[in-house]
């Protein structure tokens, strides 16, 4: 079997971060309701897909600002989640115990994401 190449972004614990993260708020969803399928369940998921991925299209952009654009973008989709986390908690969705787990560990994630955009403008 050949070596599969590892792209600079698989490198970035923001970025397996952000990916375990996606992963979670994934199964958080899977017990909304049915009814929500087109609305908040697919709102938050499209949101925590963009963090992982805006990571990943920056990492490979050649100047500073550029990449900071796209670390930008990935720190408004994870407030973007965060902001649906709460109106989940909110509905009934999901219980105390769970949100607050999640809002940890998102907060883990917006705290590497912060330092990556400031390496970006120092």
């Amino acid at each position: 079997m050949e070596d599969i190449y590892e792209y600079n972004f698989e490198k970035l614990n923001v970025w397996k971060a952000s990916i375990a993260f996606a992963k979670d708020v994934y199964s958080l969803t899977e017990n909304f309701p049915s009814s929500e399928i087109y609305g908040l369940t697919n709102q938050i998921r499209r949101a925590i897909v963009s963090v992982s991925s805006n990571i990943a299209e920056g990492s490979i952009r050649a100047s500073r600002a550029d990449k900071k654009r796209f670390y930008d973008i990935a720190a408004g989709s994870l407030m973007e989640t965060l902001s649906q986390i709460i109106l989940a908690k909110e509905l009934g969705f999901i219980a105390e115990d769970i949100y607050l787990e999640s809002r940890n560990k998102l907060g883990d994630v917006s705290r590497m994401l912060n330092s990556l955009i400031k390496s970006q403008t120092d």
